[in-house]
């Protein structure tokens, strides 16, 4: 099994009435609700809570893309991994990802992800979401009936631009680059380890399958809910002739851990409510605009993430919203270590899932609680589930970092010798 930390870096200081007087929280939230001030301390604390859990043994840490919202505070994930690359020295960066289509060029994304993985040593994981609808079709502006073109132009450029050196001309519909040599180029041969999330599009999945890309599913509402999907995914790999190597695939979920069941639903219970009644409060306008989704995925009768979290809310806000609900229908897996240990053992072999992403922070949860449930995590609950899956499987999509000896080790002291030599 491989660990993954992962954070949405949600703002913290959304209002008790955020739901009465906020129709949602993307694209239209009300803009004076956002203090720069607070949003200082927010970051920082984000950004400490991630180096955190790298050195609390966790595989990797994730971050991701978003905008216009109170969701996550993170537009521009490349930033936050630049600085991971820095501060961190053995785990994984995985940049959760960049939407595609929202650059131009594309080449963009090439460039600054070669730089990450040049400046951690060869520890990035690349992750190319098609993205949202409220982020890429309305807060960017995208035609969602051209969005998934778009994206699929932008990814074969960026792959070529990776493994190609030569300076090559690419003519696309969308993207006409008389010269493509990008400086610099990946420290991985031939790039790094390539991730898809997605919501639930067999597409995507056909997609994940032919490119030998690993497929994650960033799931809400938890692994009971998403064995759906995530069965849908593996039948569609038996279709096509795939290996059932739980390293093909991804899952996100939401936990809370404490030494008792009571203590945990005690400790997690205002963060949770807080992310499913505020965070995840979804204007359905923006949730599924005509062409965003693909005519295989309406006739699979798939739904995806966001769909789902805006019917879910219009439909069952009290449900959703309240504690007792969200530990019932398993969207945050709560309790003691052994408890928790056990839901996420039965969680990821009937899903047949390798890479396990956790949100350790959600909501308001401030940095204290935060560094103990990714604490409580690390040292009682991934040494049960560490070796899952080792005795059948090899994990082919995991990054391949140069050898700590060869690895630049960043000198904090420098600065002072040359003050010294002044």
């Amino acid at each position: 099994m491989k660990f993954l930390w992962f954070h949405l870096m949600p703002y913290t200081e959304l209002p008790d009435d955020f739901r009465e007087r906020n129709p949602g929280v993307w694209v239209n939230i009300d803009s004076t609700l956002f203090d720069p001030r607070r949003a200082h301390v927010m970051y920082n604390d984000f950004m400490d809570e991630l180096e955190y859990a790298g050195t609390c043994g966790f595989d990797a840490v994730c971050v991701n893309e978003h905008h216009a919202n109170g969701y996550g505070l993170m537009p521009s994930p490349n930033l936050i991994a630049s600085s991971l690359a820095r501060s961190t020295s053995e785990t994984m960066i995985c940049v959760m990802g960049n939407s595609l289509a929202l650059y131009n060029p594309p080449t963009r994304v090439a460039e600054e992800m070669a730089m990450i993985d040049c400046i951690s040593g060869g520890r990035l994981i690349a992750g190319f979401p098609v993205g949202t609808p409220m982020d890429t079709c309305y807060a960017y502006g995208q035609n969602p009936s051209m969005l998934r073109d778009r994206y699929l132009e932008a990814h074969d450029l960026v792959k070529r631009a990776w493994t190609e050196r030569r300076v090559f001309s690419f003519n696309g519909r969308y993207n006409q680059l008389r010269y493509v040599n990008i400086w610099p180029h990946t420290l991985q041969k031939p790039h790094p380890p390539i991730w898809i999330p997605g919501g639930g599009s067999v597409e995507t999945w056909r997609w994940c399958a032919e490119m030998d890309y690993v497929y994650c599913y960033l799931s809400y509402f938890g692994y009971r809910i998403g064995l759906s999907t995530m069965r849908g995914f593996w039948n569609e790999m038996d279709r096509l002739g795939k290996d059932r190597n739980p390293y093909r695939a991804g899952f996100l979920q939401f936990v809370g851990v404490a030494e008792t069941r009571e203590e945990a639903i005690r400790l997690y219970r205002e963060p949770a409510e807080y992310f499913y009644g505020r965070c995840l409060h979804l204007d359905p306008r923006f949730v599924q605009p005509p062409g965003y989704t693909t005519e295989a995925t309406i006739r699979a009768r798939v739904e995806g993430q966001v769909a789902a979290a805006a019917r879910k809310a219009t439909a069952r806000a009290r449900t959703a919203t309240a504690m007792e609900d969200i530990v019932e229908q398993g969207y945050v897996i709560v309790g003691s270590p052994d408890e928790v240990a056990e839901q996420l053992r039965h969680a990821v072999t009937e899903m047949n899932v390798g890479h396990l992403m956790l949100l350790c922070q959600y909501g308001n949860m401030d940095r204290d609680l935060t560094a103990y449930n990714t604490r409580m995590f690390a040292t009682r609950v991934m040494p049960q589930l560490a070796d899952h899956f080792d005795d059948r499987w090899q994990n082919h999509w995991w990054p391949n970092p140069l050898p700590a000896a060869e690895r630049a080790v960043p000198d904090a002291g420098l600065s002072g010798t040359l003050a010294a030599a002044e």
